[in-house]
């Protein structure tokens, strides 16, 4: 029997935008997960005050990922987390739910994973799934750009897509061909600005924006 597989995409997707959506179908053509699971943040320690509420994040979550290839799954646990938001906790908590066989794939854009070394724990994540980057245009992978024990980390932990589907954790994937260059803090203040910045939103997601007044002075 295959080994069950689950892609993680975490994020305070506020709003969320279309670097978002083609992380989770680029990494769903490549892995062919059995389950997206979508992470909402609920009080993450690296950002200050989220903007839309958890039902609205989670409203638009469902609007953008609608038309996903592979089942998608929103997860409440972030947000139903009175405590900050680590990633290690969640991904501790996952693995004691799903069991250790399921093979649990967690996806991280490149601004995260030069910021990965400063996530709590950020190397025993490993201990409890994948990790698979995505780099963006211009951003080069080696330790003159990452920070060395991050660079060394993947290095050490390389692994294929095949390889990452049938074992549980432990691997490391780093996608140099993804072109995504968006900003949710650029988007929001367009918005503030009154542009209607169209390419970067999902459409739906955009009218959802307009109809609740979010992101306005």
């Amino acid at each position: 029997m295959s080994r069950r597989c689950i892609a993680l995409l975490g994020g305070s997707f506020d709003p969320v935008h279309e670097g978002h959506v083609a992380l989770g179908n680029y990494f769903a053509k490549l892995l062919f997960p059995d389950e997206l699971r979508l992470l909402p943040a609920g009080n993450p320690w690296q950002k200050q005050g989220l903007q839309a509420s958890p039902e609205q994040r989670i409203d638009m979550l469902r609007l953008a990922f609608g038309g996903m290839s592979v089942p998608v799954v929103i997860d409440r646990q972030e947000i139903e987390r009175r405590s900050a938001t680590y990633t290690i906790d969640t991904l501790r908590q996952l693995r004691a739910d799903l069991g250790p066989q399921v093979s649990l794939v967690f996806l991280i854009g490149a601004d995260q994973l030069l910021q990965l070394h400063t996530w709590k724990e950020w190397d025993h994540l490993f201990d409890y799934a994948h990790i698979c980057a995505a780099s963006r245009p211009g951003f080069v992978l080696d330790e003159a750009h990452l920070p060395v024990p991050v660079a060394q980390e993947f290095a050490r932990r390389a692994g294929t897509p095949e390889q990452i589907r049938d074992c549980a954790h432990g691997l490391a994937y780093v996608a140099t061909n993804l072109a995504i260059n968006i900003s949710a803090t650029e988007i929001r203040a367009a918005l503030q600005r009154g542009a209607q910045p169209n390419s970067l939103i999902p459409p739906g997601v955009l009218d959802y924006i307009k109809q609740h007044h979010l992101y306005q002075n």
